[in-house]
């Protein structure tokens, strides 16, 4: 059986970049929020096309200082709601909670994966404060209804875009720039990926992005000064030099994953697979996973197998069949349980030999249940 994900192989092709890279911080003596860290993030923040990237230690911390930074500034109290969606991982959940908010859990659109729009209207309420808008697989969420909603009742509009590196709308607009902030992860198997943990946030507001800065450094802008309770999450120097390394192939990578996509669509002819939409605008979606739904799912995924086909499963359990969050166990959430229950994730990455995709869409096309 070939690798779900090659990811050493991915590495390889940047191998003696990253040696660079690695060997410039060594000799640096700089190691925490030096040189390097402030280069990424204005690379980073010139390629989403806002004034602020702001590194963290992960994508989590970028999401739970970003509601954090709000609640510094007065936009947000503790109690206040956020809705998000019940299929997303577990992680969006989390940052609202550690925050001390409330996660409102809503219905994905059955079609595109990604929370509904109709399902966040019928959710607001009046301690609704903010949407937290998840970009599941790559594939940008409807944020232009989302900012109708948002614009309409006052709310924030938050991406949670850690699987959409570089993903762009019909303007151009890239995420991280259509909200009124950004989570990003760079968790080594994302589409921008270090070689560890690492997180950004993005935004265009001067004030949260000055607010996360401290909350990221202890609370603080000056040593030894400390403004507000932060905690330790900072963005280090080696990952912020291994990442400027990545960064260039980023877009390279994104049509890549389309081409891929491409041949997966025009390959893969079996009743029994329900294929994923391609986006009206291609370059919205930068197909972090290539995930299809089968009623048979663990017949086909055991087929697969058979069949030298890697497949995972994202996500087996929403967030309100969780343990961590059994409160909301009684919830009617039966399109995001059925997706759950569906979904299977094909291999997909730059670089995969046409073999493994001619295979994969072979395996796929002989199921027969």
């Amino acid at each position: 059986m070939f690798p779900f994900l090659d990811l050493a192989g991915l590495n390889r092709r940047d191998e003696s970049a990253l040696t660079e890279a690695f060997q410039r911080v060594l000799r640096s003596g700089w190691y925490v929020l030096g040189a390097e860290v402030s280069a990424f993030e204005s690379e980073y923040a010139n390629a989403c096309g806002v004034r602020h990237a702001v590194g963290v230690g992960n994508g989590l911390d970028a999401l739970t200082l970003m509601l954090r930074g709000y609640l510094q500034l007065g936009r947000l109290e503790e109690g206040d709601e956020v809705i998000l969606p019940d299929n997303s991982f577990i992680a969006t959940a989390l940052a609202v909670s550690e925050a001390g908010l409330v996660p409102i859990l809503v219905e994905p659109d059955a079609n595109t994966f990604n929370i509904d729009p109709i399902a966040v209207e019928s959710a607001i309420g009046p301690r609704t404060r903010a949407i937290i808008a998840v970009h599941l697989y790559g594939c940008l969420a409807d944020m232009g209804r989302l900012r109708s909603l948002a614009d309409q009742h006052g709310l924030l509009l938050l991406e949670d875009a850690a699987q959409a590196h570089g993903a762009r709308d019909e303007d151009g607009s890239v995420a991280g720039a259509l909200g009124d902030a950004a989570g990003f992860s760079f968790f080594p198997v994302k589409n921008l990926g270090a070689l560890g943990d690492a997180g950004a946030l993005t935004t265009q507001d001067d004030a949260l992005a000055e607010q996360v800065r401290k909350l990221r450094n202890y609370g603080s802008s000056r040593k030894y000064i400390h403004e507000v309770q932060g905690v330790n999450s900072r963005l280090d120097e080696l990952q912020a030099a291994l990442l400027r390394v990545k960064l260039v192939r980023m877009d390279q990578d994104a049509q890549a994953r389309r081409y891929l996509a491409r041949r997966y669509l025009e390959g893969i002819d079996n009743p029994l697979l329900r294929l994923p939409q391609m986006p009206a605008v291609t370059a919205s979606h930068v197909w972090h996973q290539f995930v299809v739904r089968s009623q048979q799912r663990a017949a086909l995924q055991d087929h697969l197998e058979r069949n030298g086909v890697p497949s995972l499963i994202h996500y087996p359990v929403p967030i309100h069949l969780q343990q961590a969050y059994r409160q909301y166990a009684g919830l009617d959430l039966p399109v995001s349980t059925r997706l759950a229950d569906e979904v299977l994730s094909l291999p997909m990455y730059p670089g995969m030999p046409d073999g493994w995709v001619e295979k994969t869409i072979e395996a796929c096309n002989s199921f027969r249940g």
